[in-house]
Order: C-alpha cells, then structure tokens, then sequence
C-alpha cells in the first residue's frame, strides 16, 4: 500500500520539472493526482500514468480555478508549483515584469488557496505545499530581485496560511530547493552565449559540487504530502545542496 494511498492531489505546473516529477511520485505511492498546466500539448505525456488525471489550467485566471476545484468532491492535497524566473538587479525589471512574476508566483496561489481551503474546511482539514526557493528571505542572491522578492512572499504566506488554518485540520509548508537540474533550467543554460561555462556556474553555487535532481525534490513533496509529516507546519523546507551555510 502507497503512503498516499486514497488521497487527492491536485498540483499546479505539471507539464514538466518539478511539476512533473512530484504528480508522477505522488501517483506511484497510490495517490489519485489531477495534474494541471497551462501547457495541454506537453501535459497529454501523463495522460497515460495510472493514477494520474490531466485537466488545463491557467493559475492566474480565478474563474477557470473555481471551475476546477469545483468538479472534485475532496482535495486532499494542492501543491502550488506554478512560477517563473525573473533575472536582474531591481534596475533590469519594470512595472510588467514585476506584475507578471508576483501574479504567476504569488497571486495564483493566492486564488488556489481561496478555492481549496473552503473544500479543506469543510472535508475536515487538508493539506497545502507552495513551492518558494532559497532566493527568498532566505539569501539573496545576483540579480534575482523580482524572483527572491516573490518567493519570500510565499513563504510569508505559507506561514500566514498555517496559522490561520491550524485549527481547522489544514497544514500549509512550503520547499526552498536551489538550482534543480530541469529541462526549464537546459533551456535558460542554452540562450548563454557559453552554455558549458553557464552550466559550471550553475553548479559552481551549490557547495554540495553537482545540481539537485528532481527526484530529490519529488521525494521530499511525497514526504510533505504524507501523513508522515503531520506534525509539521509553517515550515519552510530547504533543499539547497547547502547553498544557504
């Protein structure tokens, strides 16, 4: 029997990378996963895993997330994966970039949140996961302004969520990996006019000598989402190949 045996996961942002990784782990360990992304091309590659249903989803519209949340008796869990990467000192972004990544980074677990927890409270409690990053409150890092901002909006938000919701059977953490090897990570590394220099860089940050997998990533969520770790929340897990020592 799976350690998510009977649960309903509903994750954001899972055409590919992390997104991906963790509705396929969830659904190996016996969870019922609906996996969403804007993305229904590239999402139909998990039409074929047991377990796992794929349904289209923009997390910055409220109406189409109401729609969704609406056809499923439970939810046991949500991951909030949906974001993005902004680059550059506060003097690179303007106005639109800084709406963009807080609307995709912040606002759409916001308005996940807002839809779900009213299901939680209402089934007995549940259980939420917000993907954040150590380029948060956690450490600032080069030229990721826009990016460390929003993500240490997350974490404040996990925590306001934890609390607030505590009482109610609902759990609310979130992950801090760092630089996790993914095909968004790939692409990023090939607009470098060096792409191999760009890669050495990348993992030239992460003391522990390589970049994370996603499978460690995924690992942990499946963890998170179990009832292994029903004593904790308000964390804000760190997964960062000791970037943050």
């Amino acid at each position: 029997m799976g350690r998510l045996e009977g649960k309903v996961i509903l994750v954001t942002a899972a055409a590919q990378g992390i997104g991906e990784a963790s509705a396929r782990a969830f659904a190996k360990e016996g969870a019922k996963v609906i996996a969403t992304d804007i993305n229904g091309e590239k999402l139909k590659e998990l039409d074929t895993v047991p377990g796992i249903e794929t349904k289209v989803l923009d997390v910055t519209n409220k109406d189409s997330i109401a729609a969704l949340v609406g056809q499923f008796d439970r939810i046991d869990v949500l991951f909030n994966c949906a974001g993005c990467v902004f680059k550059g000192t506060i003097l690179a972004g303007d106005e639109t970039d800084w709406d963009f990544s807080f609307n995709l980074n912040v606002k759409s677990m916001f308005l996940m949140c807002r839809q779900v927890i009213p299901k939680m409270i209402s089934q007995g409690g549940g259980n939420i996961i917000n993907m954040s990053s150590v380029c948060s409150s956690l450490k600032g890092v080069p030229e990721r302004c826009i990016y460390s901002a929003s993500k240490a909006a997350v974490i404040g938000l996990t925590k306001s969520v934890a609390v607030d919701f505590m009482k109610q059977g609902i759990r609310c953490n979130c992950l801090c990996p760092a630089t996790i090897n993914t095909s968004s990570l790939e692409e990023v590394i090939q607009r470098f006019p060096n792409p191999e220099k760009a890669r050495a860089d990348f993992i030239a940050r992460q003391p522990i000598g390589r970049l994370g997998k996603v499978e460690e990533v995924a690992a942990l969520l499946v963890y998170l989402a179990s009832d292994e770790s029903a004593f904790t929340t308000g964390t804000a897990m760190v997964l960062d190949g000791g970037w943050t020592l």
